[in-house]
Order: structure tokens, then sequence, then C-alpha cells
């Protein structure tokens, strides 16, 4: 029997706000059976640090991963079980040797979650400074799938010419922005509404959120 071979999703995480997007997407991906390989810019440390009072650590990467999981959007430790971390991958952020760094290492595709404004316009102009751009631009030239989760407001002229060249080089981009259709009663409703689109445009199957189906109202709790 041949062993199937491990291909996985590239998760970014940047340095804007919104670590727990980031989160949980990563559960989602674990739920659905798929493998991750984890790339934590420096800059995105520092607001993880500021967001949970976490410091991940690249020596204890998966102890402090697991933490971050755990915690639910409003910063409760334990809201989440520790699930199952085997078939996530850490790389770091200054390592340009990286598996992902090639084309040849083999991946579904990348999710840069959350997406600051400075990593949006590394990717469009290629500058490729840090792994976690890096790695974005092999997606790009390899022409596989590429969701970018900006989280910024205002947009600025540049900022959206850099969205539409990454649009134009076939990437997703998929702003961070919650609905209230779906009937969200926590904070924690509202990330996992991203999160779930972040998933919708991966392909991967998820339930962390309602979906519309067409009757005014459905989401709304009953008195």
């Amino acid at each position: 029997m041949t062993e199937r071979k491990r291909t996985p999703w590239v998760v970014g995480v940047s340095g804007a706000s919104g670590t727990p997007y980031a989160a949980s997407v990563i559960r989602g991906l674990l739920a659905a059976g798929e493998p991750v390989d984890l790339v934590v810019s420096r800059a995105s440390r520092l607001t993880l640090l500021d967001e949970t009072g976490i410091a991940f650590r690249d020596a204890h990467w998966r102890d402090d991963l697991a933490e971050w999981l755990a915690r639910g959007a409003d910063g409760k430790p334990g809201t989440f079980g520790a699930g199952d971390l085997s078939d996530v991958r850490y790389w770091g952020a200054g390592d340009l040797a990286a598996g992902p760094s090639s084309g040849s290492y083999p991946v579904k595709g990348m999710l840069i979650v959350p997406a600051s404004t400075a990593c949006v316009a590394g990717v469009a102009l290629g500058l490729s400074k840090d792994l976690l751009q890096r790695v974005a631009s092999v997606t790009l030239k390899e022409r596989r799938r590429l969701v970018v989760a900006v989280r910024e407001t205002p947009l600025n002229g540049q900022t959206l010419r850099h969205l539409v060249a990454l649009d134009e080089a076939g990437a997703i981009v998929l702003p961070a922005s919650p609905a209230f259709y779906a009937g969200a009663t926590h904070i924690q409703d509202l990330v996992d509404f991203v999160a779930g689109r972040v998933l919708d445009a991966a392909g991967v199957p998820h339930g962390l959120y309602r979906r519309w189906e067409g009757e005014l109202g459905s989401a709304r709790p009953r008195e």
C-alpha cells in the first residue's frame, strides 16, 4: 500500500490585530483532517502577546500553540480542547530554507490570516523579506490557492492598489468582515464567521457558522 503524501495548508500569521481569526482557522483545518504548516511572523508574536498574553517561542512552539488554540476569542483559557497537533509543522519566520519556500514542496495552498497592510504590500510587490512573504510568492507562482484575509481599516489608495494586484495575480482577497445574519450572540461567533469564510475560499468543509438559507429572520433567537 502506498502511503498518502502529506499535503498541508500553509497558515501564515502576520502582525495585524486578529490572532483569534488565525486560531479559529487552524482549529477548523485540523477538525477537517487537514495537515497544517504554520508560519508566525515576528510582528505577529507581539500582537499575539498583546491580545492573548502568550509568548510564542520557537523552542516551545507546540506548547504555545496548544495554549493559543485553547483560548476563546474573548481570551478565556480552556474554551476549546487541546486537540491533536501531531499533523502541524512549524517553520520559523526567518528560515528561508524551509520546505514551503520551494515550489517543489507539496502544499494545497496558503491562508494568510490575519494579513496586515505591510504583509499585503510585501506579497504584492514580491519582496519575500521573510518566510511568510516568500511562501505567498511561491504559492502565486505555482498557481496554488492563496487566501489573504486583510485586517485593516480604513484602507488607503496604495493598499487598495496592492489588493487589486493580488487579485489580478490570482489570490482571493477576503477582508476580515464579520456578518450578523448568522445569529451571532458572542464574539466567538463573529470570529468563526470570518474563519469559516476563509475555509470556504479554500474549499475546506466546516461547521463554523450558520449559512444563509434564504429565509429572513431564520437566525434570530426564538422567544
